[in-house]
C-alpha cells in the first residue's frame, strides 16, 4: 500500500536529487531538498483538504489527480506561473521574461516580489472563502463545540462568508497595502482588484463544482430508488440501465470540476511555497524542482489519506486542516506589509492538524470505552 501510492514520489525523489547533484553540486542538491522540505511542510493541511474531496472521485480522478494534476502542479505553478506573473506586472513578452529568469535573476526575483500583493490578495481571499464555508456550515461532528456550534447557526444567513470575506479585503486594503514592503506605495487598489478576483473565482469553480456535485448526488438516490422498485416488483435484473448512461455522464462532469476546483487550490497553497522559495533560492530550475518534488508528496499523501480512510477513522483532521488554512489566508494577507518566516507559517499549520490528530485519538478511545455509544455531536475534547 505504502509503495504503491508513494512509489513514484520516492521515484521522483530520487531522480531529481540525482539530477540537481549533477547540475548544480552539492550546494545544488542541499538546496532542492530543503525545498521539497519546505513545501510539505507549508502544503500538508493541502494534503488533509485534498482528500475530503478527492475521496467523492473514482479510481480514474484519482490517477488523473496523480499524473496531469501533478504535471500542472509543477510545471504550472512552480514554473510558469511565476514568469506568467513577471511577464504581466513587469509587462513584458514571455521570452523577455524567461529570458529574465534565466540570465538575470536578482531582477527576476525582484519583480516577483513586487507582485507579491496581487499574489498574496488573490490567493489569501480564495483560502479565506474554503475555511468560512466551512466555518460557518452546520455539521454532525464539531472539534471546538464552543467556537463552531455558534457559527453554524450564524451560517444560515445566506452570503454571510462573501460579506465576511468582502469586510476583511476592504480592511486589508486600508491597512496592509498602503505602505507594502514588497515594491513599496500604496497597493490599495491593486489588492482590492486581486482580492476580488480570487473571491469569484472561488465562487465560480466552487459554485460549478458544488452544482455538479449535487446534481450526482440525485441522479444517484433516483438510480437507488428506481433498482429498489424494481427488485420488489421483479420486473428485471437491470432496471436502472436507461439510468445509467446519465449517472456516468455527470459523474464525469462533476469529477471534472471537481478536479478543477483541487486545481486552484493547489494553486492558492503554492503561492507562498513560491515567494518563500526565493529566501533559499533564485533559480527557477531549482525552486521548480525542489518544489515540485514537494507536491508530488502532497499529492501522494492525499491518495494515501483517502484510500486508508484516514478522514473517517480520525474526523477531526478536516477540521484542523481548515483551521490551518484561516491561518494561511490571514498570514499570506499580513504579508502584504510585513515578511513572516515560512517556518512559522508551515509550524501553525502542522500544529493544527497535529492536535486535531490527537483529539480525533482521544475522541475514538472515548467512543471504544463507551461501546461506540457517544453522540457525535457532543463530543469534542477540543485543544
Amino acid at each position: 500500500m505504502l509503495l504503491k501510492t508513494f512509489g513514484w514520489s520516492f521515484a521522483v525523489t530520487a531522480g531529481g536529487l540525482a539530477l540537481a547533484g549533477v547540475l548544480w553540486g552539492w550546494k545544488g542538491l542541499a538546496i532542492v531538498g530543503i525545498l521539497s522540505v519546505l513545501e510539505i511542510s507549508l502544503s500538508f493541511d493541502n494534503a488533509v483538504i485534498n482528500a475530503g474531496i478527492l475521496r467523492k472521485m473514482n479510481a480514474f480522478w484519482q490517477k488523473i489527480f496523480l499524473t496531469i494534476g501533478i504535471l500542472i502542479a509543477v510545471f504550472g505553478m512552480r514554473l510558469v506561473f511565476p514568469i506568467v506573473i513577471v511577464a504581466i506586472t513587469a509587462k513584458l513578452g514571455p521570452i523577455e521574461a524567461i529570458d529574465l529568469a534565466i540570465n538575470d535573476k536578482e531582477q527576476y526575483e525582484h519583480l516577483v516580489t513586487a507582485a507579491h500583493p496581487s499574489i498574496a490578495a488573490f490567493g489569501g481571499m480564495f483560502l479565506l472563502m474554503i475555511f468560512l464555508d466551512f466555518i460557518f456550515e452546520e455539521r454532525e461532528i464539531k472539534w471546538l463545540e464552543w467556537l463552531e456550534r455558534p457559527l453554524a447557526r450564524l451560517g444560515k444567513l445566506d452570503t454571510l462568508s462573501v460579506v465576511v470575506a468582502l469586510g476583511v479585503l476592504m480592511v486589508t486594503a486600508t491597512t496592509f497595502a498602503t505602505d507594502v514592503a514588497h515594491g513599496g506605495g500604496d497597493k490599495a487598489a491593486t489588492v482590492l482588484l486581486s482580492g476580488v478576483a480570487g473571491l469569484l473565482t472561488y465562487l465560480i469553480v466552487g459554485g460549478i463544482s458544488g452544482y455538479f456535485e449535487e446534481k450526482l448526488e440525485e441522479e444517484e438516490e433516483a438510480l437507488e430508488e428506481a433498482e429498489a422498485e424494481a427488485q420488489a416488483e421483479a420486473a428485471a435484473k437491470s432496471p436502472a440501465k436507461n439510468g445509467g448512461p446519465t449517472v456516468v455522464g455527470l459523474a464525469g462532469k462533476a469529477a471534472f470540476f471537481m478536479f478543477l476546483y483541487l486545481e486552484v487550490i493547489d494553486a492558492s497553497f503554492s503561492f507562498d511555497g513560491v515567494i518563500g522559495a526565493f529566501a533559499i533560492t533564485n533559480d527557477i530550475f531549482e525552486m521548480a524542482l525542489g518544489l515540485g518534488i514537494g507536491a508530488m508528496y502532497i499529492r501522494s499523501l492525499t491518495v494515501f489519506l483517502v484510500r486508508k480512510g484516514t478522514l473517517d477513522d480520525y474526523v477531526y483532521l478536516e477540521h484542523g486542516a481548515h483551521y490551518a488554512i484561516g491561518a494561511l489566508a490571514v498570514i499570506l494577507l499580513v504579508t502584504i506589509k510585513y515578511e513572516i518566516n515560512e517556518v512559522i507559517t508551515g509550524g501553525i499549520g502542522v500544529a493544527l492538524i497535529g492536535l486535531s490528530y490527537w483529539s480525533s485519538v482521544v475522541r475514538n478511545r472515548r467512543e471504544k470505552g463507551t461501546g461506540g455509544a457517544t453522540d457525535r455531536t457532543e463530543v469534542s475534547p477540543g485543544v
